[in-house]
């Protein structure tokens, strides 16, 4: 097998580190090349420097003073928004490819079962959110049937499984999440909520998708349905814990029921049906707690992009 892609990744919290482990287990292309943290007291720090992997806790400066560094090919930001347009202006121009675990949008949105085949040569590209990542490949599911004139997401987690960078977030969280489900799911327009639920014991990540359409047979109807299920499947292929929680609902709209939208190309008229998707996702608990699937199907979109990304290296390197 052809050599295997270093990556290193900045933020050593729960994030970062789950997807060390994930890294570490799972990969068949990439191995670990570094863990960057600015917290030198870090569980994550301490980990991977247990685990034999080169560490820092001076941030992205750290990370270019570290020896190997010219070998890393793939650099994974879990930080925040904002620090990720700081620690892209630096590592770009160095030639490293970027994945963008924050809302940041910096690069193009990248949900790997819909999209990830066109954005292989992007230098950054941005894994929207927990809840665009749980959702948004249901709305293309349903946009590859019907167009969709309206999306709605619900997103709820655990609090327990929001840390500092999630919260400090939220505003980003519902721009990103409601632009990307318009640029990669396909609705018109498109909206996104997101809960954190404190209840004791903490409760898994659940996800509900409301779209509008035009359905009007049972043979379309039954295409969106069969079109959800298969989705659900492709994205459970690199995120085994994400399921239907019950049937795809398709529900005719009442005229009586108002509904404050255009047809999703914009012409007078109304959708005639909803389309009620209801997901649950379990974390494969490798560092984090199984109630944890917002952050684990974070960390494992982001590690389906980088082998993706790598697998396609190698080939070229072997074709050379």
């Amino acid at each position: 097998m052809s050599k295997k892609s270093k990556v290193a990744i900045i933020g050593s919290g729960n994030i970062g580190t789950d997807l060390m482990i994930k890294v570490m287990r799972n990969a068949k292309y990439l191995e670990m090349g570094a863990m960057v943290g600015i917290d030198p007291d870090s569980d994550g720090l301490a980990r991977a420097a247990r685990l034999g992997v080169p560490t820092t806790h001076e941030g992205v400066d750290g990370l270019l003073k570290l020896p190997n560094f010219d070998e890393i090919d793939i650099v994974f930001d879990a930080t925040s928004a904002k620090a990720h347009e700081h620690n892209a202006s630096i590592l770009e121009p160095l030639g490293k490819r970027l994945i963008d675990l924050t809302p940041a949008a910096v690069g193009p949105y990248v949900v790997p079962s819909v999209n990830l085949e066109d954005h292989l040569d992007a230098p950054n590209v941005n894994m929207v959110t927990c809840g665009g990542q749980a959702t948004i490949p249901v709305v293309a599911a349903v946009s590859r049937v019907v167009p969709v004139a309206y999306a709605e997401i619900v997103a709820s987690i655990a609090s327990k499984s929001a840390g500092p960078g999630t919260r400090a977030n939220i505003d980003e969280f519902t721009e990103t999440t409601s632009g990307a489900i318009e640029q990669v799911g396909g609705a018109r327009r498109g909206k996104a909520v997101i809960i954190l639920n404190p209840a004791e014991p903490p409760l898994m990540m659940r996800d509900t998708v409301y779209t509008l359409v035009e359905a009007p047979d049972e043979d379309t109807q039954e295409q969106i349905r069969l079109s959800v299920e298969k989705m659900v499947d492709d994205v459970s292929a690199y995120v085994p814990g994400y399921r239907l929680k019950q049937k795809v609902q398709i529900t005719e709209i009442p005229d009586s029921s108002p509904v404050e939208t255009l047809l999703a190309d914009g012409e007078e008229g109304r959708p005639t049906h909803q389309v009620s998707v209801f997901l649950e996702v379990e974390g494969a608990a490798h560092y984090l707690p199984a109630y944890a699937g917002n952050l684990d199907i974070m960390t494992s979109a982001g590690l389906q992009v980088a082998e993706r990304i790598a697998a396609r290296a190698a080939d070229q390197e072997e074709i050379a």
